[in-house]
This record gives C-alpha cells, sequence and structure tokens, in this order.
C-alpha cells in the first residue's frame, strides 16, 4: 500500500472532551472502522466503546455534566438536517434527546447540571429558534428570529443563556444576547452597533464556578479576535491586555482562575496560561506546528490536538505524555507516515503580502503544480498535517495554499476584504503568488492545476472562466458553481452569509452575483474540468452543479462529474481515498505523470500564459 494510502486509513482519534463533573468519562471521534464514528472512553478504567454506527459516519457527540448521556446528531447521510439523539454513557439503546422537536439544522446545544438543554435549530422556512427543554416535560421556544442565530453558553447555575444573533443583518458579525431561561432579555453586547460597524463577538463560555456570572467574550475592537470579560448581570466589560500577536482564543482552566489563550499567528499555533489574578502569562510546551484544538484538565494541565505538515496528528498532554493511542483498525496500518515539512512565502498582492505555504518533492524544479485553495471563506490553511497534500507531493506535484484575503488568521480588515467582489478578489491573490511560483523556478508554468473544496471548489471554478490562459487544469469538489440557484437552493444560514458578502439578495444585486459566479463564465472554460459533488450536500447543493455541467456538456468540453452519496463531503475513509485517486489519474492523463516526462503533452497542448 502506498504511503499517500496508509496516511488516510491510518486510525486517527480527535482530541477527547469529557463531562464537567465526571471528567474520568470522555468522547472522542475516530475513524478505526473505516468511518469516523463518536467512541466514549472511560479514563478510569480505560475500556474504550464504539458509540455510533452509520454508513456515513457521525461526529460531534456531547456528553452531559454529571457523564450519564452521550448526545449525538442524527442526519441523513450527510445532509446535516435532523434531531438529536441520546444513549447511556456505558452502553444501552439510542432514543430521542429532544421529544417534541421537529428535524431542523443544529445551531448549538448547551446541557445544564440539572439535566435541562437548550438547543438552538434553523430551518430554512422558520429560521432561527431557541428552546429550552427540562426533565420530563415538552420544549419551549424562547427566542425565534429569521436571521442566523444560536446558541452560545448555558451559565454554570443553569440560569443565564449566551445566544449569538444576527438580528442586524451582517452574517459575518455576531452580536451577543444574554437571556434567562424564560426567554427575558438581560443584556446586549453588539458592537456593530446596527451592522454600522464590522465588528464581531463570539461566545467563548461562563465562567465554570458558582456565583460567577461572567461571560468570556471573543472580540474584535483591535483588529484581531482576541478575549475579554463581560457580566451581563452588572454590564462591566473587563479587558484583557494580551500582547502576542495575531488572533487569540481562549477557554477557561476547570477552577475559574485563569484562562487557556490559544495562539494563532502566520499559520502556526501555541499555547498560554493567562491568570485573572495579576494577568500574568505563562507559555506552555507545545512543539512548532499547529494546535487544532486544547481543553484544560481539572487537574491544571492541557490535553491538545497537535500536528505538523510533517508529522500526523497526536492528542499530548502538558504533562509530558500521549494522552491516547487510536482504537485498532481494520487494516494492521499503526501511525500515517510523516510528508515533507511547508515552507513560508509571502508574496505582494493587490491587498498587501499575501501568505503561501508550499510543500514540493524531491528533485529540481519547476515541478506541476497543485494551488490547493481552502474553503471557508473565513478560514485559513496552517502548518498542520493534511493526507491530501502529502498525496499530490508524493506523486510528484509541488503544492501551494494561498491564505488570500478572506482568509482568518491575519487580522479583521484581511478576512472582511472581499466583501461584494466576492470570488475574483481571492483569484487576484491567488494570481500573485502563482506569478511567483513561476518566476521562481517551482512550478511549470504549462502544468499548472487549481483545486480544491466547498469554498475551494467554488475559488476553482471560477479561476477556470475568469482566469482561463492560467491553468492547466481544474478540480472542484463540492463546489459552487451556479451562485444564484446556490443561493435558493442552500441552507438558510448560507443565505443570510451569501447577502452580507455580497450586499443582498439575488434579486437586488444581480450583478454581482453574476459578476461572481462561475456559471457567468463557463464558455471561457479552456482546460479540462473534474466536479465532485455530493447528492444530499446543503452547503453547495446539487442543482446548481447540475447546471454547470449541463452549459459544460452542451459545448463539449472535456470533463468528468464524480457524484455520491453523502453531504458536504464524506466521513468514510475509503470515499475520501476513491476521490483523490479519481481526481489525481484525471490529472495524471491530462498532464501526464511527473516521474515520466514522455507523458506529458507536447507544449501546444497547454494552455496558453496570460499571467
Amino acid at each position: 500500500m502506498p504511503d499517500w494510502e496508509k496516511r488516510f486509513r491510518a486510525p486517527r482519534v480527535g482530541l477527547p472532551g469529557w463531562a464537567e463533573y465526571a471528567p474520568d468519562r470522555s468522547l472522542f471521534t475516530s475513524n478505526a472502522t473505516g468511518t469516523f464514528e463518536i467512541y466514549a472512553w472511560d479514563r478510569s478504567s480505560g475500556r474504550q466503546r464504539q458509540v455510533t454506527d452509520r454508513p456515513n459516519g457521525t461526529t460531534g457527540g456531547v456528553l452531559s455534566p454529571d457523564g450519564k448521556w452521550i448526545w449525538w446528531f442524527s442526519d441523513t447521510d450527510g445532509d446535516e438536517f435532523g434531531t438529536w439523539m441520546r444513549q447511556p454513557f456505558h452502553g444501552g439503546a439510542d432514543e430521542p434527546a429532544t421529544p417534541g422537536l421537529e428535524p431542523a439544522y443544529p445551531a448549538g446545544l448547551a446541557l445544564g447540571r440539572d439535566g435541562t438543554a437548550v438547543i438552538g435549530s434553523s430551518t430554512d422556512k422558520g429560521g432561527s429558534t431557541v428552546h429550552v427543554l427540562r426533565p420530563g416535560t415538552v420544549p419551549v421556544e424562547i427566542y425565534r428570529h429569521e436571521q442566523s442565530a444560536g446558541v452560545g453558553d448555558l451559565s454554570h447555575d443553569g440560569t443565564l443563556i449566551a445566544v449569538e444573533h444576527t438580528e442586524h443583518g451582517d452574517a459575518m458579525h455576531s452580536a451577543i444576547r444574554v437571556v434567562r431561561m424564560d426567554g427575558s432579555t438581560v443584556a446586549e453586547l453588539d458592537d456593530t452597533r446596527g451592522a454600522t460597524e464590522e465588528l464581531g463577538l463570539s461566545v467563548m463560555g461562563f465562567a465554570p464556578v458558582d456565583g460567577d456570572s461572567r461571560l468570556l467574550v471573543g472580540h474584535q475592537r483591535r483588529g484581531r479576535w482576541e478575549p475579554m470579560l463581560w457580566d451581563a448581570l452588572t454590564g462591566e466589560e473587563t479587558p484583557l491586555p494580551i500582547e502576542l500577536p495575531g488572533d487569540l482564543d481562549a477557554d477557561w482552566y476547570p477552577d475559574g482562575s485563569a484562562l487557556l489563550i490559544e495562539h494563532s499567528y502566520r499559520a502556526r499555533s501555541e499555547l498560554w496560561r493567562y491568570e485573572l489574578a495579576g494577568g500574568s502569562l505563562t507559555r506552555l510546551d507545545t512543539p512548532p506546528g499547529t494546535v487544532s484544538g486544547a481543553l484544560p484538565r481539572p487537574d491544571g494541565t492541557v490535553e491538545f490536538l497537535w500536528s505538523s505538515a510533517a508529522k500526523p496528528p497526536v492528542i499530548r498532554s502538558t504533562a509530558g505524555h500521549i494522552v491516547l493511542d487510536p482504537p485498532a483498525g481494520p487494516d494492521g496500518i499503526g501511525q500515517a507516515p510523516d510528508s515533507v515539512p511547508v515552507e513560508d512565502v509571502w508574496v505582494e498582492g493587490p491587498g498587501g503580502k499575501v501568505h503561501a505555504l508550499v510543500q514540493k518533492p524531491a528533485g529540481e524544479g519547476p515541478f506541476p503544480a497543485v494551488f490547493d485553495i481552502h474553503g471557508g471563506p473565513t478560514w485559513h490553511d496552517s502548518d498542520a498535517f493534511a493526507a491530501g497534500p502529502a498525496a499530490w507531493v508524493d506523486h510528484g506535484f509541488a503544492v501551494i495554499r494561498v491564505n488570500y484575503r478572506g482568509s482568518t488568521g491575519y487580522g479583521r480588515a484581511w478576512t472582511d476584504a472581499l466583501k461584494h467582489r466576492v470570488g475574483l478578489i481571492e483569484l487576484e491573490d491567488i494570481a500573485a503568488v502563482r506569478e511567483w511560483a513561476i518566476s521562481s523556478g517551482l512550478a511549470d508554468p504549462g502544468r499548472l492545476v487549481l483545486a480544491g473544496g466547498s469554498w475551494g471548489g467554488y475559488l476553482t471554478l471560477l479561476g477556470m472562466g475568469t482566469q482561463p490562459g492560467s491553468w492547466a487544469l481544474g478540480l472542484a469538489a463540492v463546489p459552487v458553481a451556479d451562485y444564484v440557484t446556490a443561493y435558493h437552493d442552500e441552507m438558510e444560514a448560507l443565505k443570510a452569509l451569501d447577502r452580507t458578502l455580497l450586499g443582498g439578495a439575488p434579486e437586488e444585486v444581480p450583478e454581482r452575483f453574476a459578476a461572481s459566479s462561475p456559471l457567468t463564465y463557463v464558455d471561457e472554460v479552456r482546460a479540462p474540468v473534474y466536479i465532485s459533488a455530493g447528492m444530499n450536500d446543503p452547503r453547495c447543493p446539487i442543482r446548481q452543479i447540475e447546471n454547470y455541467v449541463r452549459r459544460l456538456v452542451e459545448r463539449g468540453h472535456p470533463h468528468e462529474v464524480y457524484r455520491y452519496d453523502a453531504g458536504h463531503g464524506s466521513l468514510v475513509v475509503e470515499e475520501r481515498i476513491k476521490q483523490l485517486r479519481l481526481e489525481i489519474a484525471f490529472a495524471e492523463r491530462h498532464l501526464g505523470r511527473p516521474d515520466h516526462p514522455a507523458d506529458r503533452p507536447a507544449p501546444a497542448d497547454r494552455p496558453a500564459d496570460q499571467g
């Protein structure tokens, strides 16, 4: 078995969470069976068991504070629409966790010590709702609005609920409302000032001790994400002067005396402990790379999920040991093989310096190159292990990942820059990095592949039409292909995001939707295109992809389409391998194998380099 397949098949575990009042009871996700599912782990006995077993996988389990119940969300084949189920920690039959609630998209869940549940949900017709479900009663609706909203947290004493909402109409910048259990408002925090300022807030969690009503809040008031404390009962705000560059995330230590700070800067991350009394800041020992999640334990140690581009993920403790080994998988594969380290590149772009991450195979360039574009768009690539890019490197391709404008981790202005000229701005940054890749001798200008999934798939199709001479091939997974149809078919929360990004609905700003839609430029596409699509995808629905494919068929343009029975991606390892294998085969058919020069197409067959 080649190393690239082993990286997918190697058993992997997610960061384990645990019950607040039973910290020996934990949950984690793993692909040990070949499908990502939820597992229970009794730390006191060491016993592990698989909780869920569904054809298309399950993620996102939650433990009740007393550790007695495991909650998990049941959708249909990845469509993200369904209901919450629950199962006893030590095993037993699943049962509906929220009887009386209709199926919906999940929008946050908070569980109280007394068995109370606060459930956020949304539907395409009903907007966003929050329900309170007390033991032995029926759910009571305490919040409803047509705009996006979700449950942030429930206070330690179970009397206050923090709701993130976008009632002001800016889906990129949330406000926070704290309400009582009957839905009555306690206080409101809105840095957008009624959508006149582009400043967002996020709920990080209520203080974990009795008698403390403070809420840990993420804010953007100084041009980046950083934490502060807000007491909704008194209105007092307490800034936290943590002078580290980049974005800061935070969580409470269990005794409430300190905060765990996750510091993200230039595609890497590290952990710090911040003492609330005195404000001292201490760096925790983490290797160079990316921390993809961290949780403080009751004993003061921190468990975290770490990886780098070269080294596969592992669950570590600041106490110095490995926390959890994956369950044994069916293929007899141990740890995933290493890959090559990532190199940093900074390129001058039209909106400022663009950060790109490069991995390259052995030997001298220029190499065929895959521009692997991240989704989101408000996300970013980092120095973290990824089986997909590593597979391309194994096949002789350089891989270039671009943190274009819209990406997180480079300040608020960079993230917010893509409004109204959606897609086109990101592609300007990608084009700047492309020029560097050619001029530096890294990339062969005749064998450049534009690729990505979700928003990256959207940018791939848009780039194939707006930059037709720049790319030899396009590989688009679960993309937006026809922006107007996608808007009408997608889940409600994404409609709100699109209205924010483009300044209105298609009927209000048709010229912006047209300018940002790949379908507008489909007749300009010159290079072969490969598209994969989930039949149950609520984010990039299938109908709008079929509209784009139909136009390619009418043109007789070379393309392939792979449709699979899942949602926005797959949790099945074999399916992920199959999709990548098909993409690599498509690339090698049209570009030749990098290690077989005789297979390469003649220069006349390559698209012209138009910059």
